[in-house]
């Protein structure tokens, strides 16, 4: 019938049942199709609303959604192909690959960003219009897009290089590991993912302790920022599970080892679906200027 998601080749002999896999298969496509259209309306409202996108802030932020929006398309098709044809032609899987591998490497840089930002606006807010402004905005979106690919094309070239050319024209099960094999290169994305993440934490802490010490010494409310630290700590410790997920795996494989296809579907919504459907409520629905033209949105739809 197919394979459940996995992150190992020894995964492939355990398979699900039919009935199983068209349940799984139809939750993740509703999920996928529900968050989407809840991403796709933030940005309607978006571009709908000059006061959004001559902002920095928002700008940022609808980047890391159109960014989810992609993500999750990518990460449901592999699901669904897995179940469906269960390998595919490499030249194909590696288009998606590339992707999924720059989409997921851009939501923790995207969140360095949109730390900086608000470090900015807090504690140096007279300059933050001359610093932030939309020109600079769309660079910094630029050297994300960068980053993410200094970390997965040399793997392209790599096995371009090294692969014979009837690799292209073979059918693999889809995963980064089963097409970009290369020892060097599985040592070099342990090594490239320490160093992101490492960068991404430091920023978000960096950043957000100056802005609790800023508010408190202006003897403001700070529970508004302190409550943005803890969210975006969330969600970028939610990001860390796109890396330490085989780890994951193996571990409740261990723990519950007759129950491994449950293991690996429970790990997939947790580490692809979930933090796509948080992203929205964090940053959309609880910013009160975005919730405000959101409001306004709806009340339009119930008229028209």
């Amino acid at each position: 019938v197919g394979a459940s998601t996995c992150s190992n080749i020894s995964c492939f002999k355990v398979r699900d049942t039919l009935e199983t896999a068209v349940a799984k298969n139809t939750i993740i496509v509703l999920l996928c199709i529900s968050i989407n259209f809840i991403n796709g309306t933030l940005v309607y409202v978006f571009f709908k609303n000059e006061i959004l996108y001559q902002n920095s802030r928002y700008i940022l932020f609808i980047h890391m959604v159109l960014n989810d929006m992609i993500q999750l398309t990518i990460a449901v098709l592999l699901h669904v192909f897995s179940y469906v044809f269960f390998t595919i032609n490499v030249s194909f899987c590696c288009v998606m690959l590339l992707i999924a591998i720059f989409t997921t490497i851009n939501t923790p840089l995207n969140l360095a960003g949109m730390a900086i930002e608000r470090y900015i606006a807090i504690c140096h807010p007279l300059r933050h219009s001359q610093i932030c402004t939309v020109r600079r905005t769309y660079v910094l979106i630029a050297l994300i897009w960068t980053l993410g690919a200094i970390q997965i094309l040399p793997d392209l070239f790599v096995i371009l290089a090294t692969e014979p050319f009837a690799f292209f024209h073979s059918t693999v099960f889809c995963l980064r590991d089963t097409v970009f094999r290369h020892p060097v290169l599985l040592k070099k994305k342990t090594i490239l993912h320490t160093v992101y993440l490492c960068f991404v934490w430091l920023t978000l802490v960096y950043t957000y302790f100056r802005i609790l010490f800023a508010a408190k010494a202006a003897r403001a409310d700070a529970r508004k920022a302190r409550n943005t630290v803890l969210l975006h700590a969330a969600q970028l410790f939610m990001c860390m599970f796109t890396y330490i997920g085989p780890l994951l795996e193996g571990i409740l494989f261990y723990i519950f080892p007759k129950h491994q296809l449950e293991v690996q579907f429970a790990i997939y919504l947790f580490v692809q679906v979930l933090p796509r459907f948080l992203s929205p409520i964090i940053y959309g629905i609880r910013d009160q200027t975005f919730k405000k033209y959101l409001q306004n949105y709806f009340c339009l739809c119930k008229i028209c």
